[in-house]
């Protein structure tokens, strides 16, 4: 069985995060979310999310093609989630290009190009400004 991982905060959920995920889950058996904690969206993007961590946690774990959820406490702590769930490969979107690339120790590290034209960052200040 081989089992992909990968992390995110979906936020607003949109349709690139549901294409990354289905691409994502295409390449094995088994489909490992990560999802990034209130706290760890502040620190990476200087703000809370949207929607709070245990409705995005909800969401992913509704997905069809999502067999695992669990919340990212830590960037520092990726080595330990890809030992942890035993991933065979991790994927990120290519906003993320090169950032993983020091895990390749342990698994094969994949980024996917983005979904043209949707950003969440774009959308919420879409949002905010209506």
């Amino acid at each position: 069985m081989t089992t992909v991982i990968t992390f995110g905060t979906f936020d607003v959920f949109h349709v690139g995060h549901l294409n990354i995920l289905h691409r994502a889950r295409a390449l094995g058996d088994r489909l490992v979310v990560g999802v990034s904690s209130d706290a760890l969206n502040q620190q990476k993007k200087g703000r809370t999310p949207i929607y709070g961590q245990r409705d995005r946690l909800a969401i992913i774990a509704g997905l069809k093609c999502v067999d695992e959820v669990f919340i990212e406490e830590s960037l520092d702590l990726k080595a330990d989630y890809i030992r942890r769930f035993n991933a065979d490969m991790l994927v990120m979107g290519d906003d993320w290009a090169g950032r993983f690339d020091s895990f390749s120790f342990l698994c094969p590290v994949i980024y996917f190009p983005r979904t043209p034209s949707i950003s969440t960052t774009s959308l919420i200040e879409v949002i905010r400004n209506d």
